[in-house]
């Protein structure tokens, strides 16, 4: 009777033992079958990196009323597995631009990389053979940390109360650089913007949430065969 009953003891905790690392097995097998998808589809969406100043930043408005910001609405609302990092920040001029784009690039993958920059330079007189140096630099190192990626660079214009001469020359930057570097170019960034007092914050130089949605418009239309 003592060795029957040690029997059914002996025979419960193998059962209980194999039914215990069975499911573990299970759990483990969905683990594994579960994981790696999740990974995947995280990696599915490809970055638009909008590189610039107070413009891209959003100076005065939402996150999420600037136009980078309006631009991943729109790309939602279609279904493009696209996520735009807005790499703005108030104050940036082409130089310093382009000590801190290596850092911004290298941190991930880039699909498309938006540039936004030469504003502050024209308010500040800064010769444009200095931006024209600069912006071309920052499009090298972008191209040779993701040698694939596709560029698109946001023409600017300045008022002429530096001199209508002044005014010129800068405005002819831009496209002379997409032509010279293979880039897309958007000729004007705030196209039906610029200048507008009622689609202007009070400084006359940042737009309000209407005229951030202009400029989304804008954006997209250069942005969208890019896709």
């Amino acid at each position: 009777m003592k060795i029957y009953f040690n029997s059914i003891i002996v025979l419960l905790f193998l059962l209980l033992t194999a039914c215990g690392t069975d499911s573990k097995k299970s759990e483990k097998k969905t683990e594994n079958k579960e994981s790696p998808a999740v990974v995947e589809k995280e990696s599915e969406k490809k970055n638009i990196i909008f590189f610039g100043n107070s413009l891209t930043a959003g100076y005065g408005v939402e996150a999420e009323e600037a136009f980078p910001g309006l631009i991943q609405q729109r790309l939602d609302s279609l279904g493009y597995d696209y996520n735009v990092i807005n790499a703005g920040v108030s104050g940036e001029t082409t130089a310093s631009g382009l000590s801190r784009v290596e850092w911004v690039v290298k941190r991930q993958p880039v699909e498309i990389f938006v540039l936004e920059l030469g504003g502050n330079d024209g308010l500040r007189g800064i010769k444009p053979e200095e931006t024209n140096k600069n912006l071309r630099a920052i499009i090298d190192k972008v191209k040779d940390i993701h040698p694939e990626v596709k560029i698109l660079l946001a023409g600017m214009m300045v008022p002429p109360n530096m001199g209508q001469a002044y005014a010129e020359e800068f405005q002819k930057v831009f496209p002379k650089i997409a032509e010279d570097k293979k880039v897309n170019l958007i000729p004007f960034l705030l196209k039906d913007v610029g200048g507008e007092e009622d689609l202007n914050q009070p400084d006359g130089i940042h737009p309000t949430p209407e005229g951030h949605k202009i400029v989304a418009e804008t954006v997209w239309e250069y942005l969208r065969p890019l896709i």
